[in-house]
Parts: structure tokens; C-alpha cells; sequence
């Protein structure tokens, strides 16, 4: 044995004792507390528990991510124990030991749901808190739950938000952050905004055996170890306890936990501790969130669609609301919009999403969101019928003289609108601009609402109206520009303006061929894929087989043809289950329409396998993670090295992923879509979008074929049953189109696709018959709410698709101050103008994904 082999066994040992020794001396901490809620879980000796607690263990500090609504309740019911807490806090001998985390309203996951609807869980969510305890302020971002997204930094920034936690260690159920880096990094959102963030370790690995946990939950040995190797010299563990755990602080001694551990606050880690700068900087892609929830499933599937229509519903009254007393100096109704937010913020409780069944009979967490988005629509509903004259219904259509259309969207829109007729009444009524000019109408029967119906092509400015005059007209109606057609082998051909596309009857009224005129003929149909292009396609393991629609031949029924727009209705089966799609395809529109049902006779079981005798929580694969065998539409595109794009609460995202595809719980990957998902060839010059009406999964593979899942029945999380209870019924959209998705106004499309243009009847002829209120001129610039507070208006704008640079907002008034303001309502700097003939030019900038909320102060 050579000399230098001799010495290093000797100084390897000695090495590590030294090693160890220093490890031992270092100090480790642990972030302690509770999470939940009155709505959640929250016991009533909760309060009391916690500063008995505090009172017994000097050395102890928790971290609180309660519902704030909590707090109304613990008054009512022990009142003493909320004096306790309330006086704790005041007191700087406790207040240093208790930390709020997350006051957002209800623990949203924000991912699943619009980035207005973050920025209000949190507007009344510290509202709320800070009507109990005045004194609190709020530094630190942190969740028991996934409930991060990638537009985080900015929003958090902007309410006063100095430091974050990606961690979430004990309930990782719904899914878990990446692992990356070490101590702390700045985590960059998409618009550049960064924020001391400590993530989930590079070396915080997910724990063996469990399906819910990381390494941090405990702060064994082991992980303190591995921090500490890599160089992370304070490590931290974390583990907000459920509320009604009775066990006070969460290390043990005799639980292999690491010692010395030190309990304290984010706050006091960030600024005492853990006190050097980040560093690194993670930019941090939506897809860095590895989350997933039982996609497909019935019950969540008309949860989202109800949180979705809400969302949509609550912003456009607003902004109709804020229009109606600009112009009309009415009230602005906030009470009532304060009490439809509460309910549609309820409605985004990660309860709602992850464990839709638990609760009694009628009152799950999925009969909540019915309720609770129910009574957002109403008051919606409500406000809007307040703002507009006469609304517009089946029995006053034809008595108005005057048609006025309102359009909250901040782009001009040429849309059509449906006017509900009293038999078939259409065939007398027509319709003139202020001109004079007849506009191009389309009489046509929509079945769901059983009624005849007037279509016309309406132009409406930019969140403003536009006034049309119903008239006598007994012209007969021409046919419109499409041609349709049936072959000998079954196929229909239909032409528009945009494409000519061929339905095969014969296999189930899968789309043959798809080409849009427009672009050059361009076909997007990939003809040599084994599936095909809207095939509907699942694996029903009762049968052990998938099971396609095309595997049975359908009809094809005309349903409209006329001069703005062609539908088509395609019957099928799948297995024995019949379904109906309604296929719209537009003369001035691009975008074709889908419109889905399907009648599921039982329960069938459709997944990857059945797991109800033999579920196990710890068990890594599940059936519901498997997209694969979920009922997909089906979609083999023909482009050439495709890239994916998908997006995000105030952002978009470059997918970076091979595929979709996973089966464990421990290889998640981001597979949501939140509104659309964008295929693009690698150079970037032809594209098509699938867009979406609620939050669920998408699949992607190399095959190049896109999925929108359409369900999944079978055993989900905890081993619940996911039934399918009823019919399935949903809308989605398909948008070829050239360049890439900022070159054509994807997210523009989806804003007018998600929000219909507001009609009303006036019974005399306006003033005014035409206004835009306010103009956007800007690219790629989007009005993601308008509201009136304290007698100004709050106008927030999204920077979703233009460049870095500035823009303009025109407003039809005078404006006597603009001020750029923070979420948190601090002022941020004051905004040039220009006002000439009654208009006021505001300039600014704002980044790519970047949000700003401007005030205005009108004369």
C-alpha cells in the first residue's frame, strides 16, 4: 500500500468527525403554526389552544395561514379567547412569535383561476384580517397547499410583500414546487419583478413512502445533513399543522428531529437569519409548479366551469357598472360587488378543488360552489339589468325601438348578437346603424334556450356601446357566402370565408381535412396519424379498451346556413353513449366553435384502471394521474417540430416539456391549461390554439397530437370515488392561425370568447348613439377590471402580448389626476396627460406581463 493511500485513510476519517462535529454545533430552524379555517377545518378551542400554547412554550413562534372570515366567527363564539389572541398581538413580547402568512381570503391555489381573482383574494383578504388586528402587517408569501403561481413576485410586491416561501412540505397532495437552488433565491416573475424567496431545496427530496410530504416536514437529521452539505447554512424545515391538531409545538425530541432547531418566524428568518442576499435568481416558469388535481373528473370539471363564468360575469358588471356612472352619475353599487366577490373568492378554496366531496349531503365543498357561484351571478346579473335600461329578453325584443349593444372588452369588437324572438317574429324585424344602413341578419333557432333568434353583425368600440334601430322589414333573406356539400363516401364539405373543412360521417364526424383559405390554403390536419382530428377517445377498463367515437358512424345535420354564420350538428355514439356536437363556423371569425354533450348511460369507468379495491395513499401511481387513458379530444396537427404555449394567471408560458404524460406522483408535470394552449410550428409561422371554458389538463406528445381532456371516472385522491353523475356538457374552440400566439392576439380572441357583448333596449332616440369610454392604444395591452372606489376609478391594465415599451390610454372625459398606485393603494407616481376636446391621453409603460392599476381622478 502506497504512502499516500496509507495517510488518506487515516485523514478521511478525521475529516469527518470534523465534518460532523461542525454539523452538530450548527443551528438549524423550523417554520411552525396552522393552516385552515372556518371554512376548512378550525375547531372552536382552536384560539384559546394557541396562546395557551404560546403562554406554556416561551421559545415557540407559528406561522398562520387562517382564513381571515375565521376571525368573525371566533368573536361571536369566544369572544374571550378572541381578546386573548387579539391582546396577544398588541403585546410585542407575543407579537414577535406570530406571523399571518397568507391573508388571502380563501387559500386559493391561484394557478387554477384568473389573476384578477389573486389580486382580490388578497385586496379582502387583508382587508378582512386587518379589520381584527390593525396593527399586523404582511411581509412573508407562504402556503401549507401548492397555492403559488409564476405571477407571484409582482403581485406580492405590490401589496407590500418582501419575502416568500415556495416550500410546502406536510401536504403536497394537490403537488409541490421544483427543487432548486439552495438558501434562498430571488424568484423573478414573468414580468421581471423579483422577491426574496426561499425555495423547496435542491436537496429537499420528496419523502419515501409518502405521497403527500417532502424531506422538510420533520427536519430530521438526514435533511438538515443534506442542507447543510450543501452549503446552506441555515436550514430551515416547515410544517404548518392542520388547525385542530392538538399536539402544540411540532418536533419532538425522540422523532429523530435535528438539534439544536430554533422555531421562528419568516419574517425574523429573512431579516435576522438568513440576512445575506439571495444568491441566485430563478425565473420561474409556470411549469416549475408541478401541481395536479383530478383533471377530468365530473365534479371538478363543473366547478371550474361555474368558477370560470363567475370570474367572467363579476369583472364585466364592474366595468358595465363603472361605465353606467361615468356617464349617467349613478351610484356605483360596491357593497353589492363586495358581496359577489366574497362568495366567488369562497368558491377558489383549495378545498373546493382537491376534496370536492367531503361534507355532508347537499352541503360538499361542490354544493358550496354552486351556491357560492350562484349568488355571484345574481348580484352580477342584478347590477348589470340596474345599469342598462331594459334588458334584453324574449318578450320585450321586438317592442323596443332602440338596440343599444355594450362591449367590456378593450379592443373594438365586431361580433355577432342574438336578439330572442317570439316565434318566428325575425322574419319582420330588421335592423339599421345609425346610417341608416341595413345590417346583415340571420334568422336561426337556438335549441338550449328553445327560441327563435335574430343574429346580426354588431360593431361596438372599445369598452363602450353602440346604438342600433329595430325596424319593419319584410325583405327576404339572403343565403351567405358558404357552400356546403355531401360526398358519395359520406363526407361533407363546408367553405367559408375562412376555411374549407371536411366532416367524415362514416367514422364518427371526425374532421378529414381542415384548411384555412386564408392562409394560403394551409392544411392543419396531420393525415397520417393512427387518430383523428376531433376524435373523441378514452380507455373504458370495464371493457379493457379504448373506445373512440369514430368507431361508430354519425350524422351530420345542417343546422344554420346563412350569411354570418354556419353550424353543423354531428350525432354519435361512443360505446352506448350517445353525444351531440354542435359546430360553429363563422364569416368574420376565424375561431370554430364546439359545443359537447354527451349522455352517459351509468357510470362507466374510464381510465387507465380501476383502483377501488386496491387504493393506497402511499402508493406513487394513480389511474387519475394517467391522461393517456382519460376521454381526450383529439387533435394530430400537421406542423413541422411544434413548440407549446399555454397560459398563466398574468403570464404566458413556453412549455419546455417532451410530453405531458406522467403516472406517479413523484414525476408530476404542469400539464394545465387555465384558458388556451398553443401549438406553433419551430419557426413560428403557422399556429393553432385550443381554448378552453374551465381550468383542467391538456395532453401533448411527440406524436404531435393535442388533447383536451374530457373526462375521467374512477377512483381520485384519498381513494373517493369520481362518478359521473349526469351528462357530460362543455364548450372549447379551435384558432388556426399565422404567427406566433403575441402576433395575433390570442388572448384577445379569448377575452371576446369568454365575455359576450351586454345588449339593452332604450325606448327612445339617443343623444349619443355611439362612445368608447376608454380606448387602449397599445398592443398586447388588456383592462383586467375597472372599478369605482371613493368616487375614482381604478383602472388595471395587463400588459399580456406587447413589447417592454409605452402606451397610451384615451379616455372619453376630463381627467384631473392620474396616479400609477400599488395593489396595497400606496401611490406610486404620478402619470402625464393630455386632454384636448374633452379626451384625456394618458401615457405610460409597462413590461411584457407586467400589471399597473392606474387611479383617475376625473373633473
Amino acid at each position: 500500500m502506497s504512502h499516500s493511500r496509507l495517510k488518506s485513510l487515516f485523514v478521511l476519517p478525521l475529516l469527518l468527525s470534523v465534518c460532523w462535529t461542525m454539523a452538530q454545533a450548527q443551528t438549524a430552524y423550523f417554520i411552525d403554526g396552522y393552516h385552515g379555517g372556518v371554512y376548512g377545518h378550525y375547531p372552536r378551542w382552536q384560539t384559546r389552544f394557541m396562546v395557551e400554547q404560546l403562554m406554556k412554550h416561551p421559545d415557540w413562534k407559528i406561522n398562520l395561514e387562517i382564513e381571515p372570515e375565521t376571525w368573525d366567527s371566533v368573536k361571536v363564539y369566544d369572544l374571550e379567547a378572541y381578546e386573548m389572541f387579539k391582546s396577544a398581538l398588541d403585546n410585542p413580547s407575543f407579537r414577535n412569535r406570530i406571523e399571518i402568512v397568507n391573508p388571502s381570503y380563501a387559500q386559493s391555489y391561484f394557478f387554477n383561476t384568473s389573476g384578477e381573482s389573486i389580486i382580490r383574494q388578497f385586496s379582502y383578504g387583508m382587508k378582512k384580517t386587518k379589520e381584527h388586528f390593525p396593527s399586523l402587517d404582511f411581509l412573508t408569501y407562504s402556503s401549507e397547499e401548492p397555492c403559488f403561481t409564476s405571477a407571484l413576485p409582482q403581485i406580492l410586491k405590490s401589496f407590500g410583500f418582501k419575502y416568500a416561501s415556495l416550500k410546502n412540505p406536510n401536504t403536497c397532495w394537490g403537488g409541490y414546487v421544483r427543487a432548486f437552488g439552495g438558501e434562498k433565491v430571488n424568484w423573478i416573475g414573468p414580468d421581471g419583478s423579483g422577491i426574496q424567496t426561499v425555495p423547496r431545496y435542491r436537496v429537499e427530496s420528496l419523502e419515501h413512502g409518502s405521497t403527500w410530504q417532502t424531506t422538510a416536514w420533520r427536519s430530521t437529521v438526514d435533511y438538515i445533513h443534506a442542507c447543510l452539505g450543501d452549503s446552506i447554512a441555515h436550514p430551515v424545515g416547515m410544517c404548518l399543522q392542520d388547525a385542530g391538531w392538538r399536539g402544540g409545538p411540532w418536533l419532538g425530541s425522540g422523532e429523530n428531529s435535528y438539534q439544536p432547531t430554533v422555531y421562528t418566524l419568516w419574517r425574523e428568518y429573512f431579516q435576522s437569519v438568513s440576512t445575506e442576499p439571495a444568491s441566485e435568481s430563478w425565473r420561474l416558469s409556470q411549469e416549475d409548479i408541478q401541481v395536479s388535481l383530478v383533471w377530468g373528473s365530473q365534479v371538478l370539471q363543473r366547478l371550474a366551469q361555474q368558477v370560470r363564468a363567475a370570474e367572467n360575469k363579476v369583472v364585466a358588471a364592474e366595468k358595465i357598472a363603472s361605465m353606467h356612472s361615468f356617464y349617467e352619475g349613478t351610484p356605483y353599487p360596491s357593497s353589492a360587488f363586495d358581496n359577489a366577490w366574497r362568495t366567488l373568492l369562497l368558491s377558489q378554496h383549495h378545498d373546493c378543488w382537491i376534496v370536492p366531496y367531503n361534507g355532508t349531503p347537499g352541503d360538499t365543498w361542490a354544493d358550496k360552489t354552486k351556491r357560492w357561484t350562484d349568488f355571484t351571478h345574481h348580484i352580477s346579473d342584478s347590477i348589470i339589468t340596474a345599469s342598462l335600461p331594459q334588458a334584453l329578453d324574449q318578450t320585450t325584443a321586438p317592442h323596443g325601438d332602440y338596440l343599444r349593444l355594450f362591449n367590456t372588452v378593450e379592443h373594438p369588437r365586431r361580433e355577432i348578437v342574438a336578439i330572442p324572438l317570439s316565434g318566428k317574429a325575425g322574419n319582420n324585424l330588421g335592423i339599421r346603424d345609425r346610417k341608416g344602413n341595413w345590417m346583415t341578419t340571420q334568422l336561426t333557432w337556438n335549441p338550449e334556450e328553445e327560441r327563435h333568434e335574430l343574429l346580426f353583425l354588431s360593431d361596438v368600440p372599445s369598452l363602450g356601446y353602440n346604438t342600433y334601430r329595430l325596424v319593419d322589414r319584410k325583405t327576404k333573406r339572403g343565403k351567405g357566402n358558404s357552400s356546403i356539400s355531401k360526398g358519395e363516401d359520406n363526407t361533407y364539405r363546408i367553405v367559408t370565408n375562412f376555411y374549407e373543412i371536411i366532416f367524415d360521417a362514416s367514422r364518427g364526424g371526425i374532421v378529414k381535412s381542415l384548411k384555412a383559405i386564408k392562409l394560403g390554403a394551409k392544411e392543419f390536419v396531420q393525415s397520417e396519424s393512427e387518430r383523428s382530428f376531433n376524435e373523441l377517445r378514452g380507455f373504458f377498463y370495464e371493457e379493457n379498451a379504448f373506445i373512440s367515437s369514430k368507431d361508430k358512424p354519425a350524422t351530420v345535420e345542417v343546422v344554420a346556413d346563412g350569411p354570418l354564420q354556419v353550424q353543423i350538428a354531428i350525432k354519435g355514439y361512443i360505446d352506448v353513449h350517445p353525444f351531440r356536437q354542435v359546430i360553429t363556423l363563422y364569416q368574420h371569425d376565424p375561431r370554430i366553435d364546439f359545443d359537447l354533450s354527451i349522455d352517459w348511460k351509468g357510470n362507466p369507468g374510464i381510465g387507465k384502471y380501476s383502483q377501488a379495491h386496491n387504493y393506497k395513499a402511499e402508493d406513487p401511481e394513480k389511474a387519475f394521474y394517467n391522461d393517456r387513458y382519460k376521454l381526450l379530444a383529439l387533435f394530430p396537427l400537421s406542423l413541422v417540430s411544434p413548440k407549446v404555449y399555454k397560459d398563466a394567471p398574468f403570464d404566458v408560458t413556453e412549455s419546455q416539456l417532451e410530453d405531458t404524460y406522467f403516472n406517479r406522483w413523484d414525476s408530476i408535470k404542469n400539464n394545465v391549461v387555465l384558458n388556451w394552449v398553443d401549438v406553433e410550428d419551430t419557426n413560428g409561422d403557422y399556429g393553432l390554439a385550443l381554448l378552453t371554458d374551465h381550468t383542467t389538463s391538456y395532453a401533448f406528445g411527440k406524436d404531435n397530437v393535442l388533447g383536451l381532456n374530457l373526462q375521467y371516472s374512477g377512483v381520485g385522491l384519498w381513494g373517493r370515488d369520481y362518478k359521473l353523475t349526469g351528462p357530460l356538457r362543455l364548450r372549447y374552440a379551435l384558432l388556426p392561425h399565422e404567427g406566433e400566439w403575441d402576433e395575433n392576439g390570442l388572448n384577445t380572441h379569448v377575452l371576446k370568447w369568454n365575455t359576450p357583448v351586454f345588449a339593452t333596449l332604450i325606448p327612445e332616440e339617443p343623444k349619443t348613439w355611439e362612445r368608447s369610454w376608454i380606448e387602449v392604444r397599445k398592443d398586447g395591452w388588456e383592462v383586467s377590471s375597472i372599478q369605482m372606489v371613493d368616487g375614482d376609478f381604478l383602472l388595471r391594465l395587463f400588459n399580456g402580448a406587447g413589447d417592454d415599451s409605452s402606451g397610451d390610454v384615451v379616455v372619453d372625459g376630463r381627467v384631473a389626476k392620474a396616479e400609477l398606485v400599488e395593489l396595497s393603494g400606496a401611490t406610486r407616481e404620478t402619470l402625464p396627460f393630455v386632454t384636448s376636446e374633452g379626451r384625456s391621453t394618458i401615457s405610460l409603460s409597462m413590461p411584457r406581463f407586467g400589471i399597473r392599476t392606474i387611479k383617475l381622478t376625473m373633473k
